[in-house]
């Protein structure tokens, strides 16, 4: 029984890319030391892989910044604004769409569907010239090939990179970005051929897109693309991957009457309602990756439950067509818990991170082969039972009380907007109220007071006490400038980390609004300001 994992954290089990990156934008050291850290990084997630006895491993699932980006530079569709002129793109572009430059500012970034990653979209036109600009996913094909493992190159599906682009400036909104695919499609028959020609017998297509609610003509993009790149496909295995939801029945047959496609890749932890597609209707002869470990939290499987789920797609897809996976990819998870050496025992049973999560797949994969680790399976029960049972996390009042909970107490006694009513009537906030999105930038004088808290110079109060005092410098500021809504400016971000209780900062904060906001809901303010048009005054970049 074979296992594959969907993708890896690529920033290191102690933050080395991190660290590598900022080193590098300061201009503390070379590309070649920036190239040097992320091949190590590499080299070592595609070890471990292969060291716990995955089959299909993902390369090109490593990136600077993100695979978006990566995917609109294999394109080289760079906005003009950076001044590329062709050639092989370098860091110097690259980072410019990400994080801008000193003349132009960056690209948009938004949410990676509804995890807590970004991405920088890309900006399409009908006169965007593109051209294979980076080869990255041959070039990282290749050297994992170079050190003995064969991998699974992992590109952004063409259809998904276009629902995920935006029209650029000067474009129309109603352009029609997916009539951009013949455009694209060529660039990526020539990676295609380029990993064939390198030896590659198997590619992940990621099309996350498919689990969003598409139109009809959304849906035939994509079986227009893969008719279109069946001919260059020939000779390959080809997986289509897709995570974090169900699919519609209108996407899960499109997905399966793609021409080409050797697999299908699904999350059947936010998609349960997908196996029920599975039963009615799977294609004889296909593989199923079944992506029954969680790739965003960091609790341990339920071992005994998955191996169920697992016997029963069996059943349906055959034993040697069943492939046991994540259920995407692992970046949205911590690296490693052989970290977290101030854990007590107990907690530590009840988790498991990406590189846990690794070792599950193939305990998994082997329990179905019929090697199942019986004292893996019964230490993983014996966790799984004390997690239920413990009073750390299972508090019988809390239980009795959401079990008497009904459907009208999920609801406001009044309506909206009788509660906008109210809250205008209160805070009499003007037509487009102005306010400020996200954390205002960490001071220098708020990181040396992090650091000598971390190095124990200061006391918990000193550094509370400098958190509130800097809570109060924002909210002063944002009334000099006459903000309407005031935000707090999450000096307590990092805090958090250093195991400062945020309720204690949240307090302090509210005491300081409440007076300004009038002691009005701030939960109601938020669907107020939700519901209103709002001038954002975006805080400059940390």
């Amino acid at each position: 029984m074979a296992s594959h994992i969907v993708g890896y954290p690529r920033m290191g089990p102690k933050r080395e890319l991190k660290f590598a990156l900022e080193s590098f934008w300061d201009k503390k050291s070379s590309a070649e030391d920036l190239q040097k850290v992320a091949a190590g990084l590499r080299s070592s997630i595609w070890k471990q892989m292969a060291d716990a006895g995955i089959k299909y491993i993902p390369s090109n699932t490593f990136s600077y910044y993100d695979q978006v980006l990566d995917t609109t530079a294999m394109l080289g569709a760079v906005p003009p604004r950076y001044g590329w002129n062709g050639g092989e793109i370098g860091f110097d572009t690259y980072f410019s769409m990400a994080r801008g430059n000193a003349s132009v500012p960056a690209m948009e970034m938004t949410k990676w569907f509804d995890t807590n990653y970004h991405f920088i979209v890309p900006e399409l036109g009908p006169d965007v010239r593109f051209s294979y600009a980076s080869h990255k996913a041959v070039d990282e094909y290749k050297e994992a090939k170079a050190l003995g493992v064969n991998t699974v190159p992992v590109l952004v599906g063409p259809v998904s990179y276009l629902l995920l682009s935006k029209p650029a400036k000067g474009v129309e909104k109603t352009f029609s970005l997916l009539s951009l695919l013949p455009k694209i499609l060529p660039i990526y028959k020539e990676v295609i051929s380029e990993l064939k020609a390198a030896g590659a017998s198997w590619i992940q297509f990621d099309e996350p897109t498919l689990v969003l609610d598409l139109d009809a003509h959304q849906l035939q993009a994509f079986t227009a693309a893969y008719a279109d790149l069946e001919s260059t496909l020939s000779g390959l295995n080809v997986l289509i991957e897709t995570y974090f939801a169900d699919l519609t029945s209108g996407a899960y047959k499109t997905l399966i009457e793609l021409k080409g496609v050797t697999a299908y890749g699904l999350d059947l932890v936010r998609g349960t309602k997908t196996i029920d597609l599975i039963k009615t209707n799977f294609p004889k002869g296909k593989f199923l990756f079944a992506g029954v470990v969680d790739g965003r939290n960091i609790w341990a499987n339920d071992l005994a439950s998955s191996l169920g789920t697992l016997q029963a797609l069996e059943a349906i897809v055959g034993k040697d067509n069943l492939v046991v996976s994540t259920s995407c990819s692992l970046l949205h998870t911590a690296v490693d818990l052989v970290n977290e050496t101030k854990l007590d025992d107990e907690i530590k049973s009840w988790l498991a991170f990406s590189a846990q999560k690794v070792v599950e797949v193939n305990a998994l994969a082997k329990a179905l082969a019929g090697q199942k680790d019986e004292a893996f399976f019964a230490s993983n029960a014996t966790a799984q039972a004390s997690r239920k049972s413990s009073p750390r996390v299972t508090n019988e009042a809390v239980q009795k009380a959401a079990a008497a909970l009904k459907g009208s107490d999920h609801r406001r006694a009044t309506n909206v907007s009788a509660r906008l009513d109210a809250q205008q009537k209160k805070l009499n906030l003007p037509i487009l109220p102005t306010t400020t999105i996200g954390s205002f930038p960490q001071t220098l004088e708020l990181r040396r007071v992090r650091r000598e808290f971390k190095a124990n110079k200061i006391s918990e109060d000193n550094y509370v006490k400098a958190i509130k005092e800097e809570i109060k410098k924002v909210v002063d500021l944002q009334e000099e400038l006459d903000i309407d809504v005031l935000v707090h400016g999450e000096p307590e971000f990092k805090l958090c980390r250093e195991t400062i209780w945020l309720s204690t900062l949240v307090s302090s904060c509210l005491v300081l609004l409440s007076p300004l906001m009038g002691g009005c809901n701030l939960m109601d303010l938020a669907a107020s300001s939700h519901q209103s048009s709002m001038v954002m005054l975006a805080a400059p970049n940390q």
